[in-house]
């Protein structure tokens, strides 16, 4: 039972809320979600109806792709982390919820994301991804570097010749560049993928996730596209093909490793391409511009205080940017840490409930079922008042500074897990948990060792945050000025 390591005392309740009638009432909350108040709006607005943060509703797709919409909502910080405890929830099938993408998108594999941590192959993809960062962990600073640094020179031509550079566009081509390069050695610009890359990737991307995106158009036309029936496989057939290739050659290294885990090489090379892929360049694909949003929006002075520490740090270590130096860098590791609270690159987790379970929010206790589906929200949790304060909803860039704001570190759950926590071959927490951290901090070092101030527009884009520079001002002292 989860009563007594969650908290709440008392008799545990019924879980409010409803489903409506079915079918109809699957489809009028979809529309909701998607249209009619989005997916803030969705979830604050049935937590206000029912007077409850675990709370029983519908989530999207619905019909006809997902057999069963009906969830239980965890939307608290006190509740949400059953969501990681492997003793009570099962994740077999479930990373993109009540439906799943045809296998025929990973090369008729279940890969590591959909398996649950009882399942053998699940520790050996796991083992081999691990093995991977770490033969690897040398290379990811120089190669961030050169790649980014690559970046700003092209944002600041693209400013001399419009006054303007858009950022995601930028990203996706320099951070798909950047993850081959770091984790195997090999830029997929410079092999036959050419630049094709980025949008090979988005494309096969959008296959598995457009049951849970909108993207602008009339929801007449968007309904029956995207989130009535699955887009056919076989139209992105040959981009996958032209990936796996990539991987298959590039990642020969790792693959070695694999066979030596008891996988096969092919298996391990779709595991590759998926966690490299979806899990890794989907991530800073959104991950990138809304810490660069949230930073444009901090204005001058939190710059100025960025601009200090790096180049600080960076000059103590010699002039060069080395672990231990961003290891010093307080508020840098706090913009970063607020960024993936304020903004996590995966929102919704899933959870099949293994065995009749008691789950507690701040204000009850509440009885599930075995075999029900829970499900989590992560804004909602991670922008819990009760644990953040009256600033829950703001970017407060210094919020995990010192001893009390450690504290709050273990309330940041972007990578399935607490912050505070690692991950295993025995869990679902983010293999590349370490990694994200570390490339978040390196892009706000990068940013301002070469610039003491920028500017930009921000707005939004199918994935999230979109970002436009509109101006930088060359770093005047320190490293970057040189």
């Amino acid at each position: 039972m989860a009563s007594s390591d969650q908290g709440s005392s008392g008799a545990p309740k019924p879980v409010p809320g409803s489903y409506g009638l079915p079918v109809i009432g699957a489809v009028r909350d979809r529309l909701d979600f998607y249209y009619f108040q989005g997916q803030n709006k969705y979830f604050e607005s049935r937590i206000e109806r029912y007077g409850s943060t675990v709370v029983r509703m519908n989530v999207p797709p619905g019909p006809f792709m997902a057999k069963d919409p009906r969830v239980v909502a965890v939307l608290d910080a006190k509740s949400f982390p059953v969501l990681f405890d492997m003793d009570k929830v099962e994740k077999k099938n479930l990373f993109t919820g009540t439906y799943m993408p045809s296998t025929s998108l990973t090369g008729g594999y279940r890969v590591c994301s959909y398996l649950d941590p009882s399942e053998p192959t699940h520790t050996k993809v796991k083992q081999m991804l691990f093995n991977l960062l770490l033969s690897r962990k040398d290379e990811v600073i120089p190669t961030f570097r050169s790649n980014f640094s690559s970046l700003l020179a092209t944002v600041e031509s693209e400013l001399a010749k419009a006054g303007k550079a858009e950022f995601n566009k930028l990203n996706d081509v320099t951070s798909f560049d950047f993850i081959g390069e770091a984790y195997f050695g090999v830029r997929p610009s410079s092999t036959d993928l050419g630049s094709g890359g980025p949008t090979k990737a988005a494309k096969w991307l959008i296959w598995q996730l457009h049951p849970l995106v909108t993207i602008g158009l009339p929801m007449i036309l968007e309904e029956p596209l995207l989130h009535t029936f699955h887009l056919p496989p076989f139209l992105v057939k040959g981009d996958y093909k032209a990936l796996y290739k990539y991987y298959s050659t590039a990642g020969k290294q790792a693959l070695d490793m694999a066979e030596g885990l008891g996988l096969s090489r092919e298996e391990a090379c779709h595991n590759l391409l998926f966690a490299t892929t979806f899990n890794s360049y989907g991530g800073l694909k959104v991950l990138f511009p809304g810490l660069l949003a949230n930073i444009a929006n901090g204005g001058e002075k939190l710059h100025e205080r960025l601009v200090a520490e790096i180049r600080g740090a960076v000059a103590e270590a010699g002039g060069k940017v080395t672990l231990a130096a961003v290891e010093k860098m307080e508020l840098t590791k706090s913009v970063v840490w607020e960024s993936l609270r304020l903004d996590p690159p995966v929102k919704f987790q899933y959870g099949h409930a293994k065995k009749d379970l008691e789950i507690a929010s701040h204000d009850g206790v509440f009885a599930v079922k075995k075999g029900e589906m829970l499900f989590g929200y992560q804004p909602c949790a991670t922008k819990d008042a009760r644990v953040f304060g009256s600033t829950a909803g703001q970017f407060v860039p210094d919020r995990f500074v010192g001893d009390e704001g450690s504290k709050l570190l273990q309330y940041v759950y972007w990578s399935n897990g607490r912050e505070t926590e690692s991950p295993s071959v025995d869990n679902k927490q983010c293999p590349g948990k370490n990694f994200v951290v570390l490339v978040g901090r390196l892009f706000v070092v990068e940013l301002f060792l070469r610039y003491d101030t920028f500017t930009a527009t921000v707005g939004t884009e199918l994935l999230g945050t979109s970002v436009v520079f509109t101006g930088v001002t060359k770093a005047t002292s320190g490293p970057g000025s040189e």
